[in-house]
Parts: C-alpha cells; sequence; structure tokens
C-alpha cells in the first residue's frame, strides 16, 4: 500500500533532498532525488524542483510508493490461534512480531505465518504485501489481531472499522498515578514535525484521534488501565498518554529513554476485540490473557494500593 506522509522544513537554505534524507527513516539522498524527479514531492500541490532550496516554513506532501523488492513467502511460525472459521482468524500475536515484510523486516512476520497456515484464503484487499491484514499493531505491543479469510469478510470488517463498532481494548502500565479514574483524550494525532519515527499530538497534518481510558489498578509511581480506541491512529496510545503526562511503561520512544522494570518496549497489550461476525453478523468478543511479560511488570510493581 503506498503512503502519503508530510515533510516539514525546519532550516532555510536547505535543499529539498537533504531535507528528505534526514527527515525521512530510510531513505537515502539518491533515493530522495529520485522521488522527487519522479514528482512524488508536492509543495502546494505542485512537484517541487531538484534544486529547491527550503525557506524554513514550508510543508511537503511526500508520496512513498510500496518497495517491491520483498518477496512474501509461506513460514512454519508458531501462532497462538484465538478464534478461527472460514471468513476470519484472530491471532494473540506475541510482543516482538512484526505485522507485515517491511524494509528491515522482509520476513518471519505475522504475514508470513499466516500464510502457511492459511494457504490461499487470504483476502487480496490490503495488497499483495498484507493479505488478509485488516488493522495494524505495534511491533513491542501483544495482543488480539483479526484477519480476513475472503475479501468479502475484509469489506465487511473493515467498514466496522470505519463506523467504530469493530473496537479494541488494551491493558497498559502508565507512568504516574492517574488522578482521576477515567477519561477521554480528544487530540489530533500526525507525524512529528522533526522526528520522522515519532507521531505527535498537533493540528498540522493530522487525524481526529479519540481514546477513552480507566484506571484498573493503582501502584507507586505507576497504574494500570484499560483503553478503548474510538479511531486507530498510529501510535496512538502510546502518544496520548505521554500527551496528558503519563507515558507507558518502557516506551522509549514516547517516554523514558531508558528500560524500566527490565522492559525494552512498550508495556501495552491488545486484550478484547469486539466485532459484528461478518458473514452471520453474531456480536463476537474474543479476550486473550496476558502474556508473560506482561505479568512479569505487574510483579515488579508489587501490591496494588488499596
Amino acid at each position: 500500500m503506498d503512503e502519503y506522509i508530510t515533510v516539514y522544513a525546519s532550516e532555510s537554505g536547505e535543499r529539498i533532498d537533504a531535507l528528505l534524507a534526514h527527515s525521512v527513516d530510510g531513505l537515502s539522498r539518491n533515493a530522495a532525488q529520485r522521488l522527487i524527479e519522479s514528482s512524488a514531492v508536492l509543495l502546494d500541490g505542485l512537484p517541487v524542483k531538484k534544486n529547491y532550496r527550503c525557506t524554513g516554513d514550508e510543508c511537503f506532501e511526500v508520496y512513498i510508493p510500496e518497495p517491491d523488492d520483498i518477496e512474501l513467502v509461506p513460514q512454519d511460525i508458531p501462532l497462538d490461534i484465538v478464534f478461527e472459521d472460514n471468513d476470519v482468524i484472530v491471532v494473540n500475536k506475541a510482543r516482538g512480531m512484526v505485522v507485515h515484510p517491511a524494509p528491515g523486516h522482509p520476513d518471519g512476520t505475522l504475514v508470513n505465518a499466516l500464510m502457511y497456515h492459511c494457504g490461499d484464503s487470504l483476502s487480496g484487499i490490503g495488497g499483495e504485501k498484507r493479505p488478509g491484514i485488516v488493522h495494524r499493531i505495534d511491533k513491542d505491543t501483544s495482543g488480539l489481531i483479526i484477519a480476513a479469510k475472503n475479501d468479502f469478510s475484509h469489506l465487511a470488517l473493515s467498514a466496522q472499522l470505519s463506523d467504530h463498532s469493530l473496537y479494541r481494548e488494551y491493558l497498559a502500565v502508565v507512568r504516574g498515578g492517574m488522578r482521576e479514574d477515567c477519561g477521554t483524550v480528544d487530540a489530533p494525532i500526525g507525524r512529528h514535525r522533526t522526528d520522522r519515527k515519532r507521531m505527535a499530538v498537533t493540528q498540522t497534518g493530522s487525524r481526529p484521534a479519540v481514546t477513552h481510558w480507566n484506571v484498573v489498578e493503582r501502584y507507586r509511581g505507576y497504574t494500570l488501565v484499560k483503553c478503548i480506541l474510538e479511531t486507530g491512529r498510529t501510535h496512538q496510545i502510546r502518544v496520548h498518554m505521554a500527551y496528558i503526562g503519563h507515558p507507558l511503561l518502557g516506551d522509549g520512544l514516547y517516554g523514558a529513554p531508558c528500560p524500566e522494570k527490565g522492559l525494552e518496549g512498550q508495556c501495552l497489550h491488545a486484550s478484547s476485540l469486539h466485532f459484528r461476525h461478518p458473514r452471520s453478523g453474531e456480536e463476537t468478543v474474543v479476550n486473550a490473557d496476558l502474556p508473560a511479560y506482561f505479568k512479569t511488570v505487574l510483579s515488579k510493581l508489587g501490591n496494588p494500593l488499596e
């Protein structure tokens, strides 16, 4: 699936190819020049010249084509399957597993495992690089993800994502004590202005994002919360919790730069998935127990506060 991204200029006089090379993760200066020459970099809707020098306050739209050098192969990788029939499959994804192949992760992904398990019975709507994939979760987030075995189911599930009748509940450990017992973060999310690896709450180049949360347990210096996504933006829970001053435990990108409680990567688990079965229309709820790493973290936090 091709992608449009937004890049902001921060320095006056900087060449556009240099800006792209240090702003877009994994993009070399030669690759940036090829994008410019193919009219894939726009300013105010018009292609920029390869020798364009920034004024320092521009917003560029960059078209990133899907890499075509990744060959998808079925791989016999164990899956924790919690629901499966002829239309859908729900997997409890292990922490550390990438959902689909991408530069730097050509194989060993959930898609490779699904191809081996399901054979040819995966929908093609997500594109040949993401067969069956309806939604994604981060590499270091564990928990439930649903895939479609045919195009009929994929279309039905995608529609439910849009109208929010398919929704996910997450459990997360955040830093600090939450003052309230519940709340909602309604703040738009877009690409960080200067750091391409991060998302941020911003009014520029953003999309609406809503996260509902409530406290499950309180610990000294930390809080276990349940989060329900009303929207599904990249890194949404991580960004929103950091935005309200409670970054996820272990999240080096949006919180503390060093490991906490022996955990490298955010303490976040997709624990429950709610959807209408695309064929029968039956309300379906699938749950996944806390994985071992999450239980270990909770044990290190000590007893919950009264």
